[in-house]
């Protein structure tokens, strides 16, 4: 390995018509880790290892129209446990913005009610959060504990025997809810963006969603909103202040 291997491998990985860029970065990233620790080790010598930039196409968030589709409570006495598991996970996800990984590594014993918060341990960057939690999501959460039971050692969201949700079922819960609710859209990591773009929307403290979110630094969370920035606008021209006032001034002279 020298420094040609990771310029090599990166241009192989182009030849792959499956892989977009976002693929392309992370099989780059894996590469470039091996590669440090062949270094640590002395196998090869050391070098700077540049990773190629990868365009990140924004990711397309939830209407509110959407939203209010995936929100209507279902009715606890006649829908399947599944069902009503899963619309509990995605109010905690518009609730929260945590990652996929994070979600399915709560335990029950993790939502601390008496302080309105819940405690994230597995996170990316192995840093434990603490995520506030609103009224709302704290009233749902007690319902929903109210009819999956369990101990405090137990998994918060869990299959109907009780074990811990995979990625892989989690994903496909959440799919399985969407489509039934008529929307094609779905992924977890759907909903972080749809809860990072609200937030701004709504006035939010990039500070805070900062915190939140997980990020180590503040220009990590502002290239996280520049994604979005193609979605926000939608907002932007919706609030049109100068349209809004010309409209208005047609109005009166009329």
């Amino acid at each position: 390995m020298d420094k040609k291997t990771l310029t090599e491998f990166y241009i192989a990985l182009r030849e792959n018509k499956n892989l977009n860029e976002v693929s392309m970065g992370t099989y780059a990233r894996d590469l470039k880790t091996i590669m440090r620790f062949f270094m640590r080790q002395k196998y090869i010598p050391q070098f700077d290892i540049p990773l190629p930039k990868a365009d990140k196409a924004p990711i397309e968030t939830y209407t509110d129209e959407e939203l209010r589709k995936l929100l209507r409570k279902p009715d606890v006495h006649k829908c399947i446990f599944t069902t009503y598991r899963s619309w509990v996970i995605i109010n905690f996800l518009l609730s929260t913005g945590v990652r996929q990984n994070s979600l399915v590594n709560i335990k029950i014993k993790d939502v601390d009610f008496d302080n309105s918060v819940v405690y994230v341990n597995t996170t990316k960057n192995r840093k434990p959060l603490i995520i506030p939690l609103n009224e709302d999501i704290l009233k749902i959460l007690q319902e929903y504990l109210h009819y999956r039971g369990g101990n405090e050692n137990d998994w918060l969201f869990c299959s109907i025997y009780g074990k811990q949700l995979t990625r892989n079922s989690s994903y496909h819960a959440i799919w399985d809810y969407c489509h039934a609710r008529g929307l094609q859209k779905t992924g977890v990591h759907r909903f972080r963006h749809t809860f990072a773009k609200k937030w701004a929307v709504m006035g939010g403290s990039v500070v805070t969603l900062q915190k939140i979110l997980g990020h180590s630094s503040l220009a990590i969370t502002q290239n996280y909103l520049n994604i979005l920035t193609s979605d926000l606008k939608k907002d932007v021209d919706k609030v049109n202040i100068l349209r809004s006032l010309k409209q208005e001034s047609i109005r009166m002279r009329a």
